[in-house]
């Protein structure tokens, strides 16, 4: 299933692991990129240092392509600089107008990505030189940009970036949703919740745990539920005690919320954490994870079982070509 995407990344299948920062590491990106397909490692909120030892670690594991993604919300001009020194070919950018981050990367002959919600946006970064749109629908989990759903954002965009390749992202996790993207006029499906549940991801058991008992009507958007640490950023999540008790209590601004500044788990990397804070539940983490920001795609109800990242490549990819054989018939 060759697609433009496919060619312009230099990968063999039209599938791309989300930057799940907080959930993805060396192990898992590499696991996608060996089965073909893009992983991508998202370390923008680490230190220098770190970031560099995930590049490198990751490029031992595997000499396939992968990516880098950073946010331009946060101080980026290091973090970019550091990762074309390492050798990273491909840079992706979400939330914010990355703006001469871009003519940056494209100096050194990157190939850049742009997370965007709309199709202004999205022609605003080809307009910028941007090689890749990601097309983030309102059903994706994480912090998500927009308020238009995958269905109708994706060919929005796919006509007004043409022949600019499109990669559809949000509420996709099997080949049936790969194949309705291409049908839409993407070149590739940005998966996100179905990675979590991988055997190489960072997330923490319990976190996969819920998802894994997680249905189409588990998740829920907000705009603010986990300000700490990324203020101003809507999200998507499973409901959870959190939720419920922000909820019962009228949805107050925080310095008025149930059970605030209560430490509901710590970290070996962050050290406490608190109720409404924004870190995803990552493995080292120990306490009351059920109380965390468990973001979740609508897509999530697909997700049933835990497997190598690498077969979960495989599968969508096998399905997707299923369909559309039988569709062409």
């Amino acid at each position: 299933m060759m697609t433009v995407a496919c060619v312009k990344l230099g990968i063999a299948h039209p599938i791309v692991q989300a930057p799940m920062q907080g959930a993805v590491g060396p192990k898992l990106a590499a696991a996608v990129s060996n089965a073909g397909a893009l992983g991508m490692l998202a370390p923008w909120a680490d230190e220098i240092d770190e970031l560099r030892q995930q590049i490198r670690e990751t490029q031992a594991l595997t000499s396939k392509p992968f990516g880098v993604n950073l946010n331009p919300l946060f101080n980026q001009e290091e973090y970019l600089d550091a990762c074309l020194q390492e050798g990273v070919s491909i840079i992706s950018f979400f939330w914010q107008d990355p703006g001469a981050l871009v003519t940056r990367a494209k100096a050194k002959d990157a190939t850049v990505l742009y997370t965007a919600a709309s199709a202004q946006s999205a022609q605003n970064a080809v307009c910028n030189g941007v090689d890749v749109i990601v097309a983030q629908g309102w059903e994706a989990g994480g912090h998500v940009r927009g308020t238009v759903a995958t269905m109708p954002l994706v060919p929005a965009i796919v006509d007004a970036v043409s022949p600019v390749p499109v990669i559809a992202a949000g509420g996709i996790a099997d080949g049936r949703g790969l194949a309705a993207a291409l049908a839409l006029g993407a070149s590739a499906a940005w998966i996100g919740t179905r990675f979590l549940a991988s055997e190489e991801s960072g997330a923490h058991p319990n976190y996969v745990d819920l998802l894994l008992e997680a249905t189409e009507e588990s998740t829920f958007y907000s705009e603010d539920l986990y300000p700490i640490g990324w203020s101003d950023a809507p999200h998507r999540v499973l409901q959870n005690t959190t939720a419920a008790d922000w909820q019962a209590a009228g949805r107050p601004p925080i310095g008025k919320r149930p059970r605030e500044g209560e430490v509901v788990a710590n970290s070996k990397v962050l050290g406490p954490v608190v109720r409404y804070q924004s870190d995803t539940p990552a493995w080292d983490m120990e306490g009351n994870i059920e109380a965390m920001a468990l973001y979740a795609g609508q897509g999530v109800g697909l997700v049933k079982k835990r497997q190598p990242a690498g077969d979960i490549v495989r599968e969508i990819s096998k399905e997707a070509k299923q369909i559309l054989k039988h569709l062409a018939q």
